[in-house]
């Protein structure tokens, strides 16, 4: 048994005075051998002198009274009442690495050794324990900032639901949309055959033809959260001012929702259609939407693609 501060080890490696050292693994030296403490490491004491390899060196123990000298590395700043980590060869750093092992007391520059209370205890908050992401999952540095980070995905509002353009149907019913048909507006085809070979829904100039679909919504829905129907259009002038007008049903027998896109410019870009979170029944599992062009005399119309975002809620079973 040990009672004193000081306490004579091996070096397990040459060592500088004024580092942190811990215990080598699978010393079996007695005394044990020790050697420099690295990022994210835990450190048992601090040098008081330099030795070579292999030589005894004395180590002012951690659990010792009193401040300790320990030479710094600054990463941002070191200043009075900076968070010390344990940072390579033996430093303390300002970089977060582990845990917190002591309070700087006074300032530092690379290389200086400075004046640091010891705080070794380990974290209680998950903002204060470190996140070592050996996968590369995460850029989060701690357990709180890569929890934070998992449950934004999961509730985000960016939550996804596809709606292919050939789950679109004519809304009056007259007809069943099929590539390259039907022969009336609109027509689901190619943009430009061979040379454009991406799927559009085209409004031949003044068709104002509604088309309509159904899409299941999912569990996971928050029905307290807009939904939001995002558009891709385009024209292929710029003649007329035209929108999309939607109508949307929950469920069946629910309350027709009515609201319209900002103005579709000829240039295909997206433009979105927010289903306000007060129309959107609680426990709704399906959405129909109907679309109508506004008129557009001058300009034919073009949707490329259709999707719905949403925010989601935890499911809880």
């Amino acid at each position: 048994m040990y009672n004193e501060g000081i306490k004579t080890f091996i070096a397990g490696e040459a060592l500088i005075a004024r580092r942190l050292v811990k215990l080598e693994s699978g010393t079996v030296t007695d005394p044990p051998e020790v050697v420099y403490a690295d990022a994210g490491e835990d450190a048992i004491g601090v040098t008081e002198v330099a030795v070579a390899d292999t030589e005894p060196v004395s180590v002012k123990l951690l659990n010792n009274s009193g401040t300790f000298e320990i030479e710094a590395l600054v990463d941002s700043a070191i200043a009075r009442g900076t968070s010390l980590y344990v940072g390579a060869s033996g430093v303390v750093t300002d970089a977060s690495s582990g845990s917190v092992i002591g309070i700087a007391l006074e300032t530092a520059v690379d290389g200086a050794r400075i004046e640091v209370a010891i705080d070794n205890r380990k974290p209680t908050t998950a903002a204060g324990t470190t996140y070592a992401d050996a996968s590369g999952y995460t850029s989060a540095a701690t357990v709180e900032a890569a929890l934070d980070e998992l449950n934004l995905n999961m509730l985000s509002v960016q939550n996804f639901i596809p709606i292919p353009l050939t789950s679109w149907m004519i809304g009056d019913g007259s007809n069943t949309v099929s590539y390259g048909g039907p022969a009336t507006d609109p027509i689901l085809d190619m943009a430009n055959g061979d040379i454009d070979s991406a799927l559009r829904f085209t409004w031949a100039a003044a068709s104002v033809e509604e088309i309509i679909t159904q899409i299941s919504l999912p569990p996971n829905l928050d029905a307290t959260a807009d939904i939001v129907l995002h558009l891709y259009c385009s024209k292929d002038a710029d003649a007329n001012t035209v929108t999309l007008a939607s109508d949307a049903y929950f469920m069946t027998g629910d309350t027709k929702v009515e609201d319209v896109t900002a103005t579709i410019a000829a240039a295909a870009g997206e433009t979105t259609i927010t289903i306000a979170a007060t129309d959107v029944p609680a426990g709704a599992q399906t959405l129909t939407i109907e679309l109508t062009p506004s008129a557009h005399a001058g300009d034919a119309l073009y949707l490329h693609a259709s999707w719905i975002e949403y925010k989601a809620v935890l499911r809880t079973s």
